[in-house]
């Protein structure tokens, strides 16, 4: 392929990935929300709190973000199947998705792409269970963020997703996050 084969290859990857954008999570339509926040809001937010979780845990903050903002990008081929979806969809695994999604990126792109795609669905590196715990936490507080503006079924959610968690600092954080209003920030800093 010439330069600008790998480019133009490249640049699709880059465009579809702004599918994410607009992609729902699907999985709190069945608690009620409506309008649910895209995979790129909690992709965002994920590999915020992965940092964050990465620097309490002792783990690589940039590496745990770099896992976290690729873990779901395979969702604009195949969307957001909910746990319940999952027992009748049999959908391609991750790493299928991610080759195709990137077959026509630079070389270079593809294989980055595909070797971090393949350390959050393979590793058992402190990293990966920072970034799956980071996924894991992003979820739970925004089921109490749900739960605040009265979907009270997304408490199941909240309470599934927190029993999940495997480091002392995501637990730490869950447990504070549970004892909080969503606008407790800024009450720390306004008097």
């Amino acid at each position: 392929m010439s330069d600008d084969q790998y480019a133009k290859g490249s640049v699709c990857y880059l465009m579809e990935m702004g599918l994410l954008k607009r992609a729902k999570r699907t999985g709190w339509w069945i608690v009620g929300v409506k309008d649910p926040e895209s995979i790129a809001e909690h992709s965002f937010r994920t590999a915020v709190i992965g940092s964050v979780l990465a620097m309490m845990e002792g783990a690589d903050p940039a590496k745990v973000a770099l896992l976290c903002t690729f873990h779901d990008t395979q969702e604009t081929r195949i969307g957001d199947i909910p746990w319940i979806g999952r027992r009748y969809l049999t959908a391609a695994d991750n790493e299928k998705v991610t080759a195709d999604q990137v077959s026509q990126a630079h070389p270079a792109v593809a294989a980055g792409v595909q070797a971090v795609v393949h350390e959050y669905e393979n590793g058992d590196s402190l990293d990966v269970m920072v970034a799956r715990d980071a996924d894991k936490l992003e979820c739970m507080i925004q089921g109490l963020e749900y739960l605040e503006q009265g979907f009270a079924k997304a408490q199941e959610w909240v309470d599934s997703t927190r029993a999940k968690l495997k480091t002392p600092s995501a637990i730490a954080l869950a447990d504070a996050a549970q004892g909080m209003s969503s606008l407790e920030w800024q009450r720390v800093y306004l008097p």
